[in-house]
């Protein structure tokens, strides 16, 4: 793939089904949208001019400049500097991977759709109706959010008055400036949630081919391909594990780290919680936290068809099976010989498979149950010492 065909999410590449490109019309207006494609200089241009004003610029004016000092309990904003450095800082890292894979991948090679044409017709029809609905999954994140931020935001400036820094016309001024700092905020949260839901598309596709690929076991099937299948949708895995890790990692610091700061400030004892005060804050942790889309192992289901077997997949069979002896009686020996081969290889197959477990990985760490758990530990230990240390009764 040469540098034109790599520089943007949305260029296409006429290698698989035509009706994927129903399937991402959605995707390309949502990248459009958030001024994503840098496919020529102009666009990228515009793209890192868009993300320099919402994701930096607006919050530096909106902290520093519009800092209410003199208004009254109600309006003062103690924990924006929080609010304004958590949403920079997960955006900043949501934008730099996705601008990352831009550059390297089209979108369709990024969704693997450039391989989808090698699954079974109930891959494709499950991931097509993942792909349906992801715009919506990202909607159902970003709306509810912005319309309270919205809401707050409204409030603030139209209740604030002339305490508000303003500029010229008070009206004007704070129409221009709540605008801005809603734009800043919708931006944020839908870039971060972009590139979840993103990740969480990749996943689902990964959750239906081993979900098909469980099927084999239902019919008698050779060794040799499962033995390939595995191997390929393991390779996937780690594709996808490598491209995500970073993200990933830094994501549950950065997040980890925004609700420890939120704890702690919020948890003084001269600290003003109130809905006026900390709502703004609370927002940004159900956003930071609600983003982290986590994946369940889905049941694998039993009435499925059966995959086709390739026609070549019993050439190992054919070679060791070859090898009779002519002194013993061939009708009466063979079958046994038969069962003893089959059953060396699928016990050889069940210990590759208890060993070799296929799953997205984070610099060598299954994220698995177990490894969600851990987390889950380690986050409920850290919020009891930090309330340890602040919280106290007289």
């Amino acid at each position: 793939m040469d540098d034109d065909e790599r520089g943007s999410f949305l260029q296409k590449t006429p290698k698989c089904i035509n009706y994927e490109d129903d399937e991402l019309r959605s995707f390309r207006s949502c990248m459009n949208w958030a001024c994503m494609d840098q496919s020529n200089p102009w666009k990228a241009t515009l793209s890192w001019s868009v993300f320099f004003l919402l994701a930096v610029g607006v919050p530096i004016v909106s902290h520093f400049v519009l800092s209410c000092s003199s208004c009254d309990e109600d309006h003062k904003q103690p924990y924006d500097a929080i609010v304004e450095l958590s949403l920079s800082s997960i955006v900043s890292l949501s934008y730099l991977s996705l601008t990352n894979f831009a550059r390297k991948y089209g979108l369709r090679k990024f969704l693997f759709l450039d391989k989808l044409c090698d699954e079974s017709e109930k891959v494709r029809q499950g991931y097509t109706a993942q792909l349906q609905i992801s715009m919506k999954i990202l909607c159902t994140f970003v709306l509810p959010c912005f319309a309270v931020d919205a809401a707050y935001k409204i409030w603030w400036y139209v209740t604030g008055g002339a305490s508000i820094p303003h500029w010229g016309n008070i009206y004007a001024s704070h129409t221009i400036a709540c605008s801005m700092e809603l734009c800043s905020w919708l931006y944020r949260s839908s870039i971060f949630f972009l590139a979840c839901v993103l990740y969480r598309v990749i996943c689902h596709l990964q959750i239906l081919r081993l979900e098909d690929f469980a099927q084999v076991f239902q019919v008698e099937s050779d060794v040799p391909s499962v033995l390939t299948d595995h191997l390929r949708i393991r390779r996937t895995l780690r594709i996808t594990s490598h491209r995500f890790r970073l993200f990933i990692l830094l994501t549950l610091l950065l997040v980890t780290a925004s609700q420890l700061a939120s704890l702690l400030v919020t948890t003084k004892s001269d600290s003003d919680v109130n809905i006026y005060t900390a709502g703004e804050l609370a927002l940004c942790s159900v956003t930071l936290t609600r983003s982290i889309v986590s994946k369940m192992r889905n049941p694998i289901t039993r009435d499925a068809l059966p995959r086709e077997i390739p026609g070549d997949a019993h050439n190992e069979s054919d070679e060791e099976e070859g090898d009779g002896d002519n002194e013993l009686d061939n009708t009466k020996m063979m079958p046994s010989l038969l069962n003893a081969i089959s059953f060396q290889k699928r016990q050889a197959l069940v210990t590759y498979l208890e060993n070799n477990r296929a799953g997205i990985t984070v610099y060598g760490f299954m994220l698995d149950r177990t490894y969600l758990h851990t987390i889950f530990g380690v986050e409920l230990s850290l919020v009891l010492w930090l309330l340890s240390k602040t919280v106290g009764f007289s």
